[in-house]
């Protein structure tokens, strides 16, 4: 017999991961939500992995438009990710944030340690989610130090 949401929500609280909001565009405007739940797959072709809800409007937007971003926080942007965690609209999730339009055309958080451009290669449903695994087309890179997520709480690299 599976585990139960509770005792799930606790062994998986122990894993330490990094924080990114991922993006999306659809004819309404721009979408984004914060997410954990990020990983690389492939180095050839580069491919990496986002898992979202399935109820969820960013979701809905990369389903149809088969195109997203993931933008990897820094240490700064604490703030951004509580923006993007929800309660509040799409427009207000963007308000204050610096960002542009990729070569994709999907909004890129500027400030982000990292921001990746992706299409949609594969999707696949898996309990409530949607894993979607997409093909970096574009990237940039900039120094600092990510923003981590561990225990329910934000952390940082130890020096």
């Amino acid at each position: 017999m599976a585990i139960d949401n509770q005792e799930f929500k606790n062994t998986l609280k122990l894993w330490a991961s990094g924080v990114s909001v991922v993006t999306a565009q659809s004819e309404g405007g721009e979408l984004g939500m914060t997410a954990t739940s990020f990983a690389s797959v492939s180095m050839d072709p580069p491919q990496i992995l986002v898992c979202l809800h399935e109820t969820t409007e960013t979701g809905a937007a990369i389903l149809e438009s088969k195109k997203f971003a993931v933008n990897i926080l820094t240490t700064a942007q604490e703030q951004v990710s509580n923006q993007f965690a929800g309660g509040i609209s799409m427009a207000e999730r963007f308000k204050n944030v610096a960002w542009h339009k990729g070569d994709l055309g999907m909004p890129v958080l500027d400030e982000s340690l990292a921001s990746m451009e992706c299409t949609v290669v594969q999707q696949f449903k898996a309990g409530t989610h949607w894993i979607v695994v997409g093909e970096i087309q574009n990237s940039q890179c900039k120094t600092g130090e990510p923003l981590l997520y561990f225990n329910s709480a934000y952390q940082q690299i130890a020096s």
